[in-house]
């Protein structure tokens, strides 16, 4: 996720036995998000930290993984405007794009034109595979199981029929040196492929994009590209940064980043996320709401004791304050008007570390409660809200 305002959703899908958390694909997704585009990664069946078995997936179950991807990025933030796809897995968002009637534009990188093209890495075994229902293989120097229906499953994706009836922007990126698939599986994505279309050569960059420089380029290529067909396509949910950009000194600005919980909070030089756990329904991003009240009065106790310690050139060395928030039944609440009545009550351990002695240690506890936080937490405290245009 971006840091601030999300000008987009992506969905990536990492290359053939790879998982989610190939270099390049983690890479190319951080320098997404510090653009602005948020992506999502995930791993296929039998694959990274995903169950089931990679023997018994072919690429049409690889089809189904992606848009089951994108269904859950609809759910919960916004529907993928954006595809990449990385070696085979430019071959699925390329086959997958015409069932994703949000996507807008498609990125491939180093990506076969079609998946029948992957057979080549296990040709050697191949003939075994018209006698026996599974071979192993030696792909990227692991040892996988590889049945006769995977190799029947690709043969039915042997057509480009798809990419040329596309009728979304796409870039393809491939290096002239990709010894795992040819610069000529690039050409034959291009030509086939109507306008708008783009193709950006990776000279000296390696299948894998191993060199953080590859990846890095390839994000930014990526991301000035895609501001040209994805401007428009921005999530509705999303606050153009011009609508918060004065923000007062001691002001606070939230917005909503889903239409869940997930909340971006803004302060004239700083932005952080807030959300619910998954158990309550959000995405657990960030802090929840008391969780930030309790970090509020935590930090501002251990900056106080931290500020004290050092006019009074005290021996502390560490500060750990500990906070937990509770309701309570409220039996002495004398002004209480409800039957059973209930009180808020936040509990703070204070640790200090150094060579302190009673007196010091007392003292520093009295200084713990006059934190502004706490002071403000302890007056009566009024909240005026209105509506705005």
């Amino acid at each position: 996720m971006p840091v601030g305002v999300v000008k987009s959703y992506a969905l990536f899908a990492h290359c053939f036995t790879c998982s989610k958390d190939n270099l390049a694909a983690a890479r190319i997704a951080r320098a997404l998000a510090d653009l602005g585009i948020a992506v999502l990664r995930f791993d296929f069946t039998g694959l990274g930290n995903s169950e089931g078995e990679f023997s018994s997936t072919n690429f049409s179950s690889n089809l189904q993984d992606l848009l089951a991807a994108a269904n859950r990025l609809e759910q919960h933030y916004a529907a993928p405007a954006l595809l990449i796809g990385h070696s085979l897995g430019g071959a699925a968002v390329l086959a997958a794009a015409q069932d994703l009637p949000s996507v807008k534009a498609i990125v491939t990188i180093g990506a076969p034109a079609t998946a029948a093209h992957v057979k080549h890495l296990f040709s050697d075994v191949y003939h075994e595979l018209q006698n026996k229902q599974s071979v192993q293989v030696e792909l990227g120097g692991r040892s996988f199981s590889i049945q006769r229906q995977f190799v029947e499953d690709l043969e039915k994706y042997n057509s480009i029929a798809h990419i040329e009836s596309l009728k979304k922007a796409l870039l393809i990126f491939h290096s002239p040196l990709d010894d795992v698939v040819s610069i000529d599986e690039a050409s034959r994505i291009y030509t086939a492929a109507k306008h708008p279309k783009s193709f950006v050569s990776l000279d000296r960059a390696d299948h894998l994009l191993s060199n953080p420089d590859d990846s890095r380029y390839v994000a930014e290529v990526l991301s000035a590209w895609a501001n040209r067909y994805l401007g428009a396509g921005r999530a509705a949910d999303v606050t153009d940064d011009s609508d918060v950009m004065a923000i007062d000194q001691g002001s606070v600005v939230v917005l909503e980043r889903d239409k869940k919980f997930t909340r971006e909070i803004l302060t004239p030089s700083h932005r952080l996320l807030s959300d619910e756990p998954v158990a309550l329904g959000g995405a657990n991003l960030g802090l929840n709401p008391y969780e930030l009240l309790l970090a509020a009065l935590g930090s501002c106790t251990s900056m106080t004791l931290r500020m004290y310690a050092n006019h009074k050139q005290l021996d502390l060395q560490a500060v750990q304050v500990k906070l937990h928030h509770s309701r309570i039944h409220a039996e002495d609440c004398a002004n209480c008007e409800e039957q059973t009545p209930l009180i808020d009550r936040i509990t703070r351990s204070i640790q200090l570390t150094g060579n302190l002695n009673d007196q010091q240690r007392t003292r520093l506890l009295e200084i713990a409660n006059q934190c502004p936080v706490h002071k403000t937490l302890k007056n009566r405290i009024q909240v005026e809200t209105t509506l705005t245009d």
